[in-house]
Parts: C-alpha cells; sequence; structure tokens
C-alpha cells in the first residue's frame, strides 16, 4: 500500500498561499499518487532517498520517497512505500529548494521532516 504524507509546515504554507479549500483540492491531488506512485519527475537522489516534484500552475511541490523500492518494484508490489511531501516553490527558487532538502537528507535523513 502507498501512503501519501504531507508535513504541517507545507499544509500552513498551502493555506496560506491558496486557502482551506484550494488546499484541500492539493492534497486530493496528491494522494492520487497512491494509485499512481510513479507519477512525479525525479529530481536527485540522497543515498536511497528520492526527490521528486510535481507541478501545479506555477508551483512545484516535492515528495522524497525509497527510490529502491519505486523503482524496482511494480505497482501492485509495493507494500508500505510513503511519499512524503516536504516542501513548495516557484519555479524560480526551484534549484535552492532542492539543494535545501538535499541537505536536510544528508544531515537528517528521512525522519529530518516531521509528519
Amino acid at each position: 500500500m502507498v501512503k501519501v504524507e504531507i508535513t504541517k509546515d507545507l499544509t500552513k504554507e498551502m493555506i496560506k498561499i491558496f486557502g482551506k479549500k484550494k488546499t484541500l483540492e492539493l492534497i486530493d491531488f496528491f494522494e492520487t499518487l497512491e494509485s499512481s506512485p510513479k507519477k512525479g519527475k525525479e529530481l536527485a537522489n540522497v543515498g536511497n532517498i528520492v526527490i521528486k516534484e510535481l507541478k501545479y500552475t506555477s508551483f512545484r511541490f516535492y515528495f522524497i520517497t525509497d527510490g529502491f523500492k519505486l523503482k524496482f518494484l511494480k505497482i501492485d508490489e509495493l507494500k508500505d512505500l510513503v511519499l512524503k511531501f516536504v516542501r513548495m516553490s516557484k519555479k524560480k527558487d526551484q534549484q535552492k529548494t532542492i539543494e535545501e532538502i538535499k541537505e536536510l537528507l544528508k544531515k537528517l535523513g528521512y525522519g529530518g521532516f516531521e509528519k
């Protein structure tokens, strides 16, 4: 089973920018990954953790997951895969945001992002 998680900080930021109604729509959009977990563009790897992005209008939403499971298992074989949405940015801040995520992963690992 694939599970989608969104950090509290990201949820607060989304509400501030999009409002509650649009944030709920975005969460529904993110949850489509439960049935199609290979969606999104792969940006980087830190150890066995992969950083991926989903685009929504002019925003990019970044999530992390277990790269080994995602790459080598078929969708129906995926068990206990967690896709954790951790950050968002506009196109102009994309590289800076990706570097921040990579640094946090290097220092603290997957647990560096609270639920």
